[in-house]
């Protein structure tokens, strides 16, 4: 299959594969590969701001590179997972060989098995059917605000926060270039929300009715049991933003709240003008939880 060192052979095989194979074709031996670009592996690395901070796993990791990568250029613990076992101690090696050995680990093992929860970072690739396979526990073992990247394919239905393309003039199958295409894991952010802010210095009751489709947010807004729209609504990982403009005192008060989903609670600021400019503390309870949909 295709790993981070693209396995061309198993791609031709594995497309005319039924998706209940293509987990199986994981146990595939030797299979010819060639080493994903490195302006491609550094692209990857950028669109996911990588850093010190980040572990990243690789799954299907080839002979290590994005994990050595990572480690090299920016500082990062990382782990690859790999079936091939020659391939793991090759990775290995060339760790210790460029004196990341402490931060760049590999093993071998069957990337449907491996446990992914300590990721910040993930990357992969591999093939669309097995994104798809692999998505429900990307959602499920990983944190909310963690980076998947993956190259050429992407997610089915889960559209991705970033997209990018670029050329690879040498590429060994398709046309001359790559796709690399970033999510952030979504928290779940569906339900009934409710909070309460003074404005004007009055008590104001303000209410969400939050559907959810991935990363993809909307629902109804209610200001004392009035219908508001909501504007600018985004989700990215766990932080949530939106804008809310509404007629109080005979002018119109605009709200920009920026917050952080923590479980049931969403904990931020919230800055309001429009008559008087204010920032103040904002703290919502989910009242009711939502379900996040993906089909």
């Amino acid at each position: 299959m295709l790993r981070a060192t693209c396995r061309i052979g198993l791609l031709l095989a594995l497309c005319a594969l039924p998706s209940w194979r293509v987990a199986h074709a994981q146990q595939a031996g030797d299979v010819p590969y060639v080493q994903t670009p490195s302006n491609v592996i550094d692209a990857m690395l950028d669109m996911a701001l990588v850093n010190a901070n980040d572990y990243l796993i690789d799954l299907g990791s080839g002979d290590g590179r994005i994990v050595i990568e990572a480690a090299k250029k920016n500082g990062a613990h990382g782990m690859g997972v790999e079936l091939d076992e020659n391939l793991v101690f090759t990775a290995r090696q060339e760790a210790r060989r460029q004196g990341v050995g402490g931060k760049a680990t590999f093993v071998a093992g069957n990337l449907f098995n491996a446990d992914i929860s300590r990721a910040t970072v993930l990357t992969m690739y591999l093939l669309g059917q097995i994104n798809i396979q692999l998505r429900p526990r990307l959602l499920s073992e990983l944190k909310p605000g963690t980076r998947v990247v993956s190259h050429d394919f992407d997610m089915g239905n889960w559209k991705p926060d970033l997209q990018r393309e670029m050329p690879v003039p040498n590429k060994s199958y398709g046309p001359p270039v790559s796709r690399i295409y970033l999510w952030y894991v979504p928290a779940n952010a569906a339900g009934k929300w409710r909070w309460q802010l003074t404005v004007g210095g009055n008590a104001r009751v303000y209410e969400a009715r939050v559907r959810q489709f991935f990363q993809e947010i909307d629902g109804e807004m209610l200001i004392d049991g009035g219908s508001v729209a909501a504007q600018n609504v985004r989700l990215r990982g766990d932080l949530i933003s939106f804008n809310l403009t509404r007629e109080m005192f005979g002018q119109q008060i605009s709200h920009a709240f920026n917050g952080r989903i923590e479980g049931d609670k969403i904990l931020g600021r919230v800055t309001v003008s429009g008559g008087e400019h204010t920032t103040l503390d904002w703290q919502a309870t989910r009242t009711e939880r939502g379900k996040m949909r993906t089909e």
